[in-house]
């Protein structure tokens, strides 16, 4: 009876830690989400949901794309004098893309494209080169952003320390090439700071490339720390807000949809919890009641293999008839699927190359092989055969296998 109070005690027990658990889980701070996801509709960090609104509010004619530039464009001939925007961690193109990107380009357009990652073939076309900035070693970094132009406030520092590096242009063709911003590592007690080309502009054709190796300037999480719009907006102040602006959406890290109906379960926090309690109260369920209702499993006997049995047993019948040479043939057919399915050659052509090919994956010299095939041979042309010659046959049969698995 005592060891029974026992067990109800330490019962009750865990059944409250496990609710003080789920009380505090489901009370504790839910954490940012940092993935560089650069979506117009996500309102995370580095979503671009502030970025989108200014798009709204600020430029007469802008339009998402949500399919890739190849498609878009091809569809669209009569796109002229518009800017196309490209932002995300890293923006990659294949060959006919980009093409089609940069006749589109010389025709009039602008291409601004704001990414961690460019294709070398984009870099190489421009005459340019990347290298990545890193901070000073230690948690406090930080890397301070600049606008060139006199007209932007070229003197004002925008600082951004959640990352330990960034990228900057190490080759620029200089008589081409404008530079908009600089970067420079800001990390220590130092003031004087060597700056780096960050973002720049190029004249294409009729047209003009907007490149900037910091997309992160047109996140929430940036645009909204301390004064960092200026930042931003002097950026944009390069586009043309009276002409069509196209917005990619295609080439995104992160999802605008979710298919997957969980994620409705998994973001809300009530629902996730109530999610994890069915799962907790099923197993719980399955281990007490199951154990208690459980019948036994019936042993069933797997079918044994009557393979050999019944290979035996026609063989035993080919010797009793005398019919020596239907057994030769029988082996000799049965050796070549062997070596089709264990060495993988075609046995319909057997010629000087699949006697070294055989030779070379079983461990035999070419002879080897051509005197067992000549015993194949002999045999194939006999009328009749004798015990020796089978006997002599199966021995070279079982040689060679032995030989061809190392044994």
């Amino acid at each position: 009876m005592r060891i029974r109070k026992n067990n109800i005690f330490y019962i009750i027990l865990g059944l409250l830690t496990f609710a003080l658990i789920l009380y505090l889980e489901y009370n504790k701070k839910e954490e940012l989400n940092w993935f560089p996801s650069y979506v117009a509709q996500h309102k995370i960090p580095y979503g671009t949901k502030v970025l989108n609104d200014i798009f709204e509010k600020k430029f007469s004619t802008t339009e998402a794309v949500t399919v890739p530039p190849f498609e878009f464009l091809n569809s669209n001939d009569n796109i002229e004098e518009s800017t196309y925007i490209f932002i995300n961690n890293s923006v990659s193109f294949s060959k006919a893309e980009l093409e089609t990107l940069l006749d589109w380009t010389t025709k009039g357009n602008t291409l601004f494209i704001a990414s961690s990652n460019f294709e070398k073939e984009l870099l190489d076309t421009l005459h340019l080169k990347t290298k990545s900035l890193f901070g000073d070693e230690g948690l406090e970094h930080q890397f301070q952003h600049r606008l060139v132009n006199p007209q932007l406030n070229s003197k004002i520092k925008y600082t951004f320390n959640k990352s330990y590096s960034t990228m900057y242009f190490s080759q620029l063709d200089t008589l081409n090439t404008i530079v908009i911003g600089e970067v420079s590592n800001a990390s220590g007690n130092a003031t004087d700071f060597e700056t780096h080309p960050n973002v720049i502009q190029q004249k294409f054709g009729e047209g003009n490339i907007i490149l900037t190796t910091f997309p992160i300037a047109f996140t929430n999480y940036f645009i909204l720390k301390n004064k960092n719009s200026t930042y931003t907006a002097g950026l944009l102040s390069y586009l043309n807000n009276e002409k069509p602006i196209y917005i990619d959406a295609y080439y995104k890290s992160g999802k605008k949809f979710y298919s997957s109906p969980m994620y409705i379960f998994l973001n809300t926090k009530e629902l996730k919890w109530a999610y994890y309690m069915i799962l907790i109260g099923a197993f719980v369920y399955v281990l007490f009641e199951g154990k208690r209702k459980q019948r036994a499993v019936p042993i069933v006997k797997p079918l044994q293999n009557q393979t050999l049995a019944f290979t035996r047993t026609i063989a035993e019948m080919y010797y009793e008839k005398g019919d020596r040479k239907s057994i030769a043939h029988h082996k000799i057919a049965f050796f070549l699927d062997y070596i089709r399915s264990h060495f993988y050659l075609n046995t319909s052509e057997i010629n000087e190359d699949f006697f070294q090919n055989l030779a070379a994956r079983t461990h035999h010299e070419t002879h080897e092989i051509k005197d067992l095939f000549l015993i194949f041979s002999s045999l194939k042309h006999k009328q009749h055969i004798t015990d020796v010659e089978l006997i002599k046959l199966n021995t070279a049969i079982e040689n060679f296998k032995a030989k061809a698995h190392g044994k």
